[in-house]
């Protein structure tokens, strides 16, 4: 991670005159994933000390915790990460998990390509396990009912295997680094606290407040609680909490809160953690007799496996969308060609009908609508094709969309 400034750094200075402020109103918005571009808003550094509470650390302020994630080193360990995503999505019996994983897997890719498998972490409860040994070495596994998927790194081989279906994904390190690359953030999901840690810590200015909030006990390590509160009405996002390992300054749980209130949108935190050495087994893999084993290669040529890439630079908020707004007020805007409104099937096949019977109907200067909401992300798609996107309320939506009319 890069270095933040000071505690009384200015807006002027944060934001800067070049593309880093593209890049910082990019990184949010790219969905399905704004549940953790939400977690990549903008952090307002404001200097605070540490509450009194259990357990008993010295105190520290925002800008020094946020230096102690900044400069952590943790090359080694091991532990159980529990990920739950709540976005209140429709009950669709389980389609929606299908639908997400299919939609990157493609019809005649692997199910163990870890770009079809970790977009589940978008939505239930998931039990990881990780582990890691330096750059060259990391495992992670995701505990499913009578079943494992296993991301494996191993020098210059990675390895997906999944249980389930006995299928093995193969690439190298630079070759799946490449691949990650090319993919839109949308496939790019965090799976640990630190992960999404870092993306929330990513860009700073002066839409939101930073404090530290006490201390807490996680997985048995002591910790510090940094919380990130947006100063802007209009923002469906409520609050973001990090416990931050006293020791290492490694985040130990995220949690990301809705401003509606209820449970977390976003909780994922160590059950259990350990900074010793794993053993080199954990990172040796040899597929299981009978497995199907599809090279990284074949797969990335597999119809509907290779990720579109963007036109343009979307690190600049070019490439196809505008970034309207500021902060976590910004709302992500971008034509999708389909005048006219919502898809309609043929032969008798509403895909219209369908997906508008889950949105809420609008209108407005802008012309008639669909909002999709979320208990994070809501969207409003014109009858005219133009799409605005955001972690804001349904009316911020409705307004932007009249102001660019």
């Amino acid at each position: 991670m890069a270095p933040y400034g000071s505690d009384d750094t200015t807006s002027d200075d944060r934001a800067g005159n070049d593309t880093s402020t593209g890049r910082r109103k990019a990184a949010r918005y790219v969905v399905p994933v704004a549940v953790v571009g939400v977690a990549a808003a903008t952090i307002g550094l404001v200097p605070a000390l540490a509450d009194s509470g259990d357990p008993d650390l010295p105190k520290i302020s925002a800008q020094q915790l946020i230096d102690k994630i900044a400069a952590s080193d943790v090359q080694q360990l091991s532990g159980t990460v529990r990920f739950s995503t709540d976005l209140g999505l429709p009950d669709l019996g389980g389609l929606e998990g299908s639908l997400l994983s299919g939609a990157n897997r493609g019809g005649d890719g692997s199910s163990a390509d870890p770009a079809s498998k970790f977009t589940e972490l978008l939505s239930g409860s998931h039990t990881l396990r990780v582990a890691a040994d330096g750059p060259e070495r990391q495992k992670v596994s995701l505990i499913e009912s009578a079943a494992e998927y296993s991301l494996i790194h191993d020098g210059k081989d990675v390895w997906g295997y999944d249980s389930r279906s006995n299928e093995v994904y193969h690439g190298t390190a630079d070759q799946h680094g490449k691949q990650q690359r090319e993919k839109t953030p949308a496939t790019k999901t965090p799976a640990t606290p630190k992960d999404l840690a870092d993306e929330a810590l990513k860009s700073v200015d002066d839409t939101t407040s930073v404090t530290v909030d006490g201390t807490v006990q996680v997985a048995g390590r002591d910790a510090y609680k940094l919380l990130i509160k947006p100063k802007q009405s209009g923002t469906t996002v409520g609050a973001v909490s990090i416990a931050v390992d006293a020791k290492t300054g490694m985040p130990l749980k995220f949690t990301l809160t809705p401003a509606s209130g209820g449970a977390a949108v976003v909780d994922a935190g160590f059950t259990q953690v350990s900074f010793a050495r794993p053993a080199a087994s954990t990172f040796r893999f040899t597929p299981p007799k009978g497995a199907k084993v599809t090279e990284g290669n074949d797969a990335a040529e597999a119809p509907g496996e290779r990720a579109p890439k963007p036109e343009g630079d979307l690190a600049e908020g070019r490439g196809g969308f505008d970034v309207l707004g500021q902060g976590w007020n910004s709302i992500a805007t971008f034509d999708s060609g389909a005048a006219g409104g919502l898809p309609s099937g043929k032969g008798g096949g509403d895909l219209g009908g369908f997906l508008g019977s889950l949105g809420d109907k609008v209108t407005g200067g802008f012309g008639k609508g669909t909002v999709f909401s979320t208990r994070l992300v809501n969207a409003l798609i014109t009858d005219d094709g133009k799409v605005y996107v955001g972690t804001v309320t349904k009316n911020a939506l409705v307004k932007a969309a009249d102001a660019a009319r």
